[in-house]
């Protein structure tokens, strides 16, 4: 069992994500890789958040990651598969204790999934007034569910996809998509 755990914005987390970007990244390889994207409440600044970086590489073709498993792994990472989420690879780095230490939620080009968290992310960062409203809803979802990650996840839900519709009108009204 885990306990959910929401801390005060740290200032670390993006240097902890860069470190992390660089050592996906070298056990990937650059070919097909486009780009690591740092995502979650750990990519905006001032959010309250789970101490859990979470990464969303972009590959040409999910294919990329599966040709790198053996490297992920021999890094740390774990090769999950889809994981829940279909045409996503998901690769957590776990610490020898059990606790998750990132998340890596791969994606081809092109997939929804990829403007979704950064609609999501980008939003959040433009409208401090709603990342404070997401703190809050975090903040009581946990205290509902302090022992169980699922049943805070399924809780903060139905916030986090009225946001995210929000989001997706926002983002696509400034990317023109």
């Amino acid at each position: 069992m885990r306990h959910v755990h929401i801390s005060a914005y740290d200032p670390e987390w993006p240097r902890l994500a860069e470190r992390e970007i660089a050592r996906f990244a070298s056990a990937v390889g650059a070919r097909g890789l486009v780009a690591i994207h740092h995502i979650g409440s750990t990519s905006v600044p001032g959010l309250a958040a789970k101490p859990l970086i979470d990464l969303m590489p972009e590959v040409e073709h999910l294919a990329v990651i599966d040709r790198a498993r053996t490297a992920l792994e021999a890094s740390g990472y774990a090769f999950w598969g889809e994981y829940g989420i279909a045409e996503r690879r998901f690769c957590p780095r776990i610490a020898a204790d059990g606790t998750r230490l990132v998340n890596v939620h791969c994606f081809a080009c092109g997939d929804p999934g990829l403007a979704r968290h950064l609609a999501f992310r980008d939003y959040l960062r433009a409208y401090p007034e709603m990342a404070r409203a997401y703190a809050d809803e975090k903040r009581r979802c946990a205290a509902l569910h302090p022992d169980d990650p699922a049943a805070y996840s399924d809780a903060k839900g139905a916030f986090v996809r009225r946001v995210e519709a929000d989001a997706l009108a926002w983002w696509r009204e400034r990317v023109g998509a």
